[in-house]
């Protein structure tokens, strides 16, 4: 179970809608992978979003746009059906945060997902409960509200021109820093003394990135998987799969840019696991200001 998944807002609307499986979104073990959850924001949430608050969001603030900084991933249960589509329930709400002075610093956009399911197989095998509901992954997003194209110091967005609602979103949340993504988990023991340094540094390509001009934020959980479960067979741990996924993005990547992974294996009562993060080729990831995210991996 992750260590920080913020609960949903209750009295925000909520929405609902199918949410298609690709064949690989669907383990041999019958339960979602980790690749397939953010799937869903595609299908159930940023559509609504876009529809009711969205556009005014972009259109009339000069080019802001909701920038993913976190993304919290649980898989759920299983077995299921790629050929049946999920449902998923979500909600969003924009926020704000403050610095030690209590004055306004970020605008945030806070998105929640649950994917719901039935029990069954892809082949037809006869299970335990066919049919029986199952919610089978969680997704919270959290994104900063920022104009990623203007002039470096016109960037930041502290204040909204939305007609009919508040410049600042009355909801203050706190802050969780980027760096608590990679600490270990409470009750956890370390089997690294620190952070390995993964054997192959990635060399970064134009395939990897999207339209927002850098690297894509679902590049950095593929390549931080294999990684991980490659520093897992060092310590005696086969077939290990994610279930509980956190990574928080500080700086972007580029194409053209080698980085490399850093990694750091703990148990807990759960199974075994990996915090770590990804810094500049030649960078210490000791230094939080060098690393481009940094992720737990359950």
């Amino acid at each position: 179970m992750s260590n920080w998944l913020p609960e949903p807002p209750t009295d925000v609307p909520e929405h609902s809608g199918a949410v298609s499986l690709r064949y690989e979104d669907v383990a041999q073990d019958g339960r979602l992978t980790i690749a397939a959850l953010p799937h869903a924001l595609g299908e159930v949430t940023w559509p609504a979003f876009m529809a009711e608050l969205g556009e005014r969001v972009m259109r009339d603030n000069d080019g802001a746009v909701p920038i993913l900084t976190r993304f919290v991933m649980l898989v759920g249960d299983g077995p299921i059906s790629v050929l049946r589509p999920l449902n998923g329930t979500t909600r969003y709400q924009l926020a704000h945060t403050v610095d030690a002075a209590g004055e306004v610093n970020r605008l945030l956009l806070l998105m929640w997902v649950d994917l719901f399911g039935r029990r069954g197989t892809t082949h037809g095998f006869v299970v335990a409960g066919e049919g029986d509901a199952l919610r089978v992954g969680r997704v919270f997003a959290e994104h900063v509200i920022t104009r990623p194209f203007a002039a470096a110091g016109a960037r930041k967005v502290l204040q909204l021109k939305i007609a009919g609602m508040p410049g600042i979103p009355p909801l203050q949340v706190e802050w969780r820093s980027p760096r608590a993504a990679g600490e270990l988990p409470a009750s956890s023991v370390a089997l690294d003394d620190s952070l390995v340094q993964d054997a192959a540094a990635i060399r970064l390509g134009v395939g990897h990135t999207d339209s927002n001009q850098h690297v894509n934020s679902l590049v950095y959980p593929r390549l931080f998987e294999d990684a991980a479960l490659r520093h897992l067979a060092r310590h005696g741990a086969t077939g290990t799969r994610a279930r509980d996924f956190e990574i928080a993005y500080r700086k972007p990547c580029f194409a053209g840019e080698e980085v490399r992974i850093w990694l750091r294996a703990f148990r807990s009562s759960e199974g075994m696991g990996v915090t770590g993060c990804f810094a500049p080729e030649g960078g210490d990831p000791i230094e939080s200001a060098r690393c481009h995210c940094r992720i737990r991996f359950d």
